[in-house]
């Protein structure tokens, strides 16, 4: 279905079974990042963490496909490796400098905001608890990403109830065949 590595990023806490991005771990055998902490980050030993992951991978080949905090940590670990992979779907990217971000999450502010050398597409919702819609495309403007709306979804996590999500493979499926 894919000719390349599709490799999921949770953010924080992790995504439970309820999550679309374990569906998708689970029926299309996606291996997922696994960082040793979820629930209090420090974005310096989640950059190392996701770069030791994708150098087991083959970087070119990789698709990193992030959920909010991990949108964050995909930016500062390009920011800190100057390597490039393939492309990466940047799904729901909470904001690290709003008010309300969890101080538990250490190191990831600001938000990087450097344009990234690959293809990257962003989806947000209109309702996001995490980041606002303005601030949503404004990253996808600094990133050089397209940008998806896809409407009242919340943080699009496990509460929106997407299950497999047909309509981010899909997106996903158009990062597979860029070259």
């Amino acid at each position: 279905m894919f000719s390349s590595t599709i490799l999921l990023v949770p953010g924080l806490g992790n995504s439970d079974d309820n999550h679309w991005q374990s569906y998708w771990e689970k029926k299309h055998f996606f291996p997922r990042v696994h960082q040793d902490n979820w629930e209090g980050p420090m974005c310096s030993e989640w950059v190392k963490t996701l770069d030791e992951t994708i150098s087991k991978f083959g970087p070119a080949d990789v698709i990193l496909v992030g959920h909010s905090l991990a949108c964050a940590t995909i930016g500062w670990w390009q920011a800190a490796s100057g390597r490039k992979i393939k492309a990466a779907l940047l799904v729901a990217p909470a904001d690290t400098e709003a008010r309300g971000f969890p101080d538990k999450a250490t190191g990831f502010a600001p938000m990087p905001i450097q344009k990234l050398p690959f293809p990257t597409i962003v989806v947000a919702s209109t309702n996001d608890e995490y980041v606002s819609l303005e601030r949503a495309k404004y990253f996808a403007n600094c990133w050089g990403s397209k940008f998806i709306n896809i409407g009242a979804v919340g943080h699009i996590n496990s509460a929106a109830n997407l299950q497999d999500w047909p309509e981010g493979l899909e997106l996903l499926k158009l990062l597979d065949r860029k070259v």
